[in-house]
């Protein structure tokens, strides 16, 4: 399963990119966690944890990384993994920003029935959010 959802805003990529890898603040924006933390900079191979509303603490990592352009991180999940992968484009019109999420693997398609509906259907208000905050 993989979704995607993007929005345009009148903010910088700058300030968008400034909101995405304050790990430590995604909560304010992510309705659906309550804490986030990063071990470190936020650099490929940087190691995190992931408390959801519901659900157990998961641990995360940068795996793939183009500073101010784009990131996806990698949660190992039973027989998959989640990847959340955020990416800017800088147009003559806006700043536009996109959150795909995918499953991927042996189980990919049960984790994607069992998590995937949730985050697809809040992921565009958190993607307001995070217009809203950039924007003020």
């Amino acid at each position: 399963m993989k979704f995607s959802h993007t929005l345009k805003t009148a903010a910088t990529p700058e300030r968008i990119w400034a909101i995405w890898i304050d790990v430590e603040n995604w909560s304010q924006w992510d309705t659906e966690l309550v804490d986030a933390d990063l071990d470190g900079a936020f650099v490929l191979g940087a190691i995190g944890r992931l408390k959801p509303k519901t659900g157990r603490v998961s641990k995360f990592e940068i795996s793939q990384f183009n500073p101010g352009k784009s990131y996806t991180f990698t949660i190992g999940l039973p027989l998959c993994s989640l990847q959340v992968h955020r990416y800017l484009s800088d147009r003559v019109d806006g700043t536009y920003f996109t959150h795909e999420v995918s499953f991927q693997g042996l189980l990919g398609w049960l984790f994607g029935l069992l998590l995937g509906r949730k985050f697809q259907s809040v992921l565009p208000s958190v993607m307001a959010n995070v217009a809203r905050i950039a924007e003020s």
